[in-house]
């Protein structure tokens, strides 16, 4: 670990900024396929390509994107001609940057469960972070879901998912790479946000007790949660204030003051929904960590829309990503104002 402290260090010192958050761009294939398809936009990885450039090239977009996460296939591609051919990883470390890569392998039944899924990935994981870091990424990410009904998640699932997203973080921090932990409370379902708050409490206890037990640098470590959130199918949502509330109370019960920053998951919130749940934690006190962003969705998809796949759209959907990246970043000061939305 000694051997990478001083890195360790210097990737936490650039993202961990106030105001600043991270891009998620690391949707898998699949994903893309989804959101490529409600536009109409042929999904192949030259589309794709061009898609994570439009993002990466927005001028002046360091100002709020501290972090981009990348899926394995953009780590290896190049920018355009326009910018030289640079490799993406280079080039985001050339406009102050930091690029991170997801590591996890995806989802599997979890006990022949039809709901549940654990998340797959540590074999090999060593030897990939080392050809990871070779071409610039110096921070990663690994998801972990929970499904929420009256009975789950379930506690065999809880203590499968905390375990390997501290066997992950470990032997990240153990090549030099700063480890998000992403454990996602998903929004699908009718539940209350009482039944959510009582679920993330639990599911962020076991993982802050593996992270103890294997003995996971804190300080060199960013917690990526979802907050704590109606079902989307729930009869009586709650709104901004009390979503704010209550996910601020559950991060002060479970998260020690020694993590440096919380970097919130958007997960199927609207992009304005995103936006001001963020910005109305700001206004309950100070807290113990930096409290910003990690979104996908809800920082890309206008700029998907004003895309369309087309070249000479680009230009208009840079601009619309640079405003929700500035937006956030001003939710993440506390300084933002629904007004700005009409600007």
């Amino acid at each position: 670990m000694t051997n990478y402290e001083h890195e360790l260090q210097a990737t936490i010192k650039e993202i961990a900024v106030p105001g600043k958050g991270i891009l998620a761009a690391d949707e898998s294939s699949g994903t893309c396929q989804k959101r490529f398809d409600s536009a109409k936009i042929p999904c192949i990885d030259e589309t794709r390509r061009q898609y994570r450039e439009l993002f990466f090239t927005t001028p002046n977009i360091s100002q709020f994107i501290a972090g981009i996460i990348l899926y394995e296939e953009t780590l290896y591609q190049k920018a355009g001609d326009a910018v030289n051919g640079t490799p993406f990883p280079e080039f985001l470390k050339k406009h102050n940057i930091v690029p991170g890569i997801k590591v996890d392998k995806g989802l599997v039944p979890f006990n022949d469960s039809e709901i549940e899924k654990a998340t797959q990935g540590l074999d090999g994981l060593g030897e990939r972070l080392e050809q990871y870091r070779k071409v610039g990424a110096r921070f990663a990410k690994w998801r972990a879901t929970y499904s929420i009904t009256d009975t789950l998640p379930s506690d065999g699932l809880i203590q499968e998912n905390s375990e390997s997203l501290a066997k992950y973080a470990l032997t990240c921090q153990q090549h030099g790479i700063v480890p998000i932990v992403e454990p996602e409370v998903l929004l699908d379902g009718s539940h209350t946000i009482e039944r959510c708050q009582e679920v993330t409490e639990k599911v962020l206890h076991a993982l802050f007790a593996a992270l103890k037990k294997h003995d996971v640098k804190l300080e060199y470590t960013i917690l990526k949660p979802s907050m704590v959130i109606s079902g989307k199918n729930a009869s009586n949502r709650a709104g901004i204030k009390e979503v704010a509330k209550r996910t601020v109370e559950v991060l002060k019960k479970t998260v020690p003051s020694t993590l440096p920053t919380i970097n919130f998951l958007s997960g199927g919130q609207t992009p304005q929904e995103a936006t001001q749940h963020l910005n109305e934690m700001h206004k309950l006190g100070s807290l113990p960590w930096n409290l910003s962003f990690s979104y996908a969705r809800a920082l890309q998809e206008p700029a998907l829309k004003a895309w369309q796949g087309k070249q000479e759209n680009v230009a208009a959907a840079q601009k619309e990503f640079y405003k929700r990246a500035k937006l956030n970043s001003l939710a993440a000061l506390g300084k933002y104002d629904e007004e700005m939305e009409k600007q």
